[in-house]
């Protein structure tokens, strides 16, 4: 297959063009700071349409990740920069697939789980779930998130393809042993006596292993009956207490400072981020895929923690 991922040069971009291209398949990446990789990077904007757009021509499948990361404070500027890049993009791709000749067979667009309602009481599928924004007491930066996910899957929805198929890829976070992802983050906290419960620890971790993701990834494009909007999630959310215990399970480590509600909101400060990115319940299961008889390799956290535990260490050993 040849397989264009616009803003593929981020960890979950590099995660999927590694295993594509690994299985011989032929990738490409669009990118705004291209820089050597194993497989072909293409300059582009993410805005206007360019010579970008010729490598839609015969494609087998797109995968647009493109979107600012959320992992900063939510100022006007970035404000503006987390949405327009995400539905900008969006669009553009959009034309690109629809000037195409031979378009696309599949379109799978980024979202994000954060669509969903911050609760405690059971989990948001595809079906019953609560879409956020109407939670009382939400904080403004909750609620913004939202209001670009909305934002994003609006345009995505209201993009004119007929012949390429549409799938809205509402994913939680995923976790691969790479360098610079959330598992190596949270496994340096944990490794400093840092890995307590945040906040009172009841709020639920949505995530996926990065062999599932891919696994759902490839999943999505044989079915040609399947479209609309699915969560990429493991089929078992946990509260962060748990979440966190097996992390300190998984690596040895007996115990885990808290960090109460209100050094939370200082840290993140002082770090450049925001709060919502720990304290926001996310409980958030793949119903579509369960339904349609996919199966997880790595359906609880425990495991995934000792296996992403395992290769962590032998990737550090092979630098060594």
């Amino acid at each position: 297959m040849k397989i264009v991922i616009p803003g593929g040069s981020g960890q979950v971009g590099t995660i999927l063009a590694r295993a594509f291209h690994g299985e011989g398949h032929e990738v490409v990446i669009l990118s705004r700071n291209p820089r050597p990789a194993p497989w072909k990077i293409v300059t582009w904007d993410g805005v206007t349409i360019g010579d970008w757009s010729d490598e839609f021509e015969y494609a087998d499948v797109v995968i647009n990740l493109t979107g600012r990361s959320v992992n900063c404070r939510y100022h006007a500027r970035n404000r503006r920069e987390i949405l327009d890049s995400r539905v900008l993009s969006t669009r553009a791709v959009s034309a690109a697939i629809s000037r195409a000749l031979h378009p696309p067979k599949i379109w799978l667009q980024a979202s994000t789980a954060t669509i969903y309602a911050h609760r405690y009481d059971a989990d948001n599928d595809e079906a019953t779930g609560i879409l956020g924004g109407s939670e009382p007491n939400a904080p403004d930066t909750w609620r913004f998130s939202i209001e670009v996910a909305q934002a994003w899957e609006r345009e995505f929805d209201q993009a004119l393809t007929p012949a390429t198929r549409k799938v809205a890829l509402r994913s939680a976070m995923t976790m691969s042993p790479d360098a610079g992802g959330i598992f190596a983050t949270l496994s340096n906290l944990v490794r400093c006596g840092l890995g307590g419960p945040a906040g009172d620890g009841r709020q639920f971790v949505s995530w996926i292993h990065e062999e599932d993701f891919i696994r759902a990834i490839h999943w999505l494009i044989e079915h040609d009956d399947f479209s609309g909007a699915v969560n990429v999630a493991a089929p078992h959310p946990l509260p962060y207490a748990d979440f966190m215990r097996a992390m300190r399970q998984a690596w040895g480590v007996p115990f885990g400072l808290p960090a109460p509600r209100w050094m939370l909101e200082i840290g993140t400060r002082l770090l450049g981020t925001e709060s919502e990115l720990v304290l926001k319940s996310s409980r958030v299961v793949p119903a579509r895929l369960l339904a349609a008889g996919f199966s997880f390799r790595f359906p609880t956290w425990p495991e995934a923690a000792r296996n992403l535990r395992q290769r962590s260490r032998a990737s550090r050993a092979a630098l060594t």
